[in-house]
């Protein structure tokens, strides 16, 4: 991979970055991001919804009394990256300082979203995130999660809050499919209100669908035909087994749907791709 970056209104070839000894992003992640996936090579695509990731940047900066960046020189970086790059991810420090990397998308993406992946059931306290609802560089506790899923085999892990509704997973939202309709956990409930998943809502229902947002309680979650998560940069990817341990050996909490391609999201993957309204996709 290219090590080259963005910061502070230069492109750098480097793989370190530096800052201070007493920079506050280095100290206690100080900062705020967005990752998007770049759609036909454009910022101004439909699908990257520059503007959407740069409104949610800007809403975390306001709540934070932090300094705007530069976005001209934002968007200067962002032009410069995408042509290496299909994945951007911007942050930015308290004071303004911007700072863009890129990455690739992952190798086995398509056959996730076929196919379905395992995910793990973050249920220990230390896997529970602070100020949910703004993506900060302090995601340790998702990252603890998502490694600890790793270890039992799965690529995803879903945490939970105290009284042990689903939430979302550590890199995306949650979605269900049960009794004709679709459903995902309330923003109210403690989750980042993810971009993919405000779209897919406005979707759906725009196409006459119904989206039930309602916390995940054990006995819901327990009636679902499939499960699936959604992020900016892999759309939808199902979910065909969910593990749970609190020792050495995971036992299945679920096996859910009868295939991992459920119907409903080969439908919703379609009707992402805007070939057709879900309605019309047999």
């Amino acid at each position: 991979m290219i090590a080259i970056y963005w910061y502070k209104g230069d492109l750098i070839e480097s793989q370190t970055l530096e800052l201070g000894i007493d920079d506050p992003g280095l100290l206690y992640g100080a900062t705020v991001f967005t990752t998007l996936r770049v759609y036909d090579r454009s910022l101004d695509s439909a699908g990257t919804n520059w503007a959407r990731h740069c409104d949610r940047i800007r809403h975390s900066l306001e709540i934070f009394g932090w300094q705007m960046p530069d976005w001209e020189r934002v968007r200067q970086g962002a032009d410069l990256l995408k042509a290496h790059f299909p994945v951007l991810r911007i942050a930015i420090f308290p004071d303004g300082r911007e700072w863009i990397t890129g990455r690739l998308l992952p190798g086995d993406l398509c056959s996730s979203q076929q196919s379905g992946i395992v995910a793990w059931l973050a249920e220990a306290p230390e896997f529970r995130r602070s100020l949910a609802e703004h993506k900060t560089g302090n995601y340790l506790s998702a990252w603890l999660a998502l490694r600890e899923a790793q270890k039992y085999g799965a690529k995803e892990a879903i945490l939970l809050d105290s009284s042990g509704n689903w939430l979302e997973t550590s890199t995306g939202n949650l979605w269900g499919w049960r009794d004709g309709r679709w459903w995902t956990p309330p923003s109210a409930a403690g989750i980042l209100p993810g971009l993919m998943r405000d779209w897919l809502i406005c979707k759906l229902r725009s196409q006459n669908e119904i989206v039930e947002e309602e916390p995940w309680s054990v006995d819901l979650v327990a009636g679902f035909e499939a499960i699936a998560y959604s992020n900016s940069v892999v759309e939808v990817v199902p979910i065909h087994t969910i593990l749970r341990s609190q020792s050495e050996s995971p036992s299945y909490l679920f096996p859910l749907a009868p295939s991992p391609s459920h119907i409903c999201f080969e439908k919703l993957r379609l009707s992402i791709l805007g070939r057709l309204p879900f309605s019309e996709i047999g």
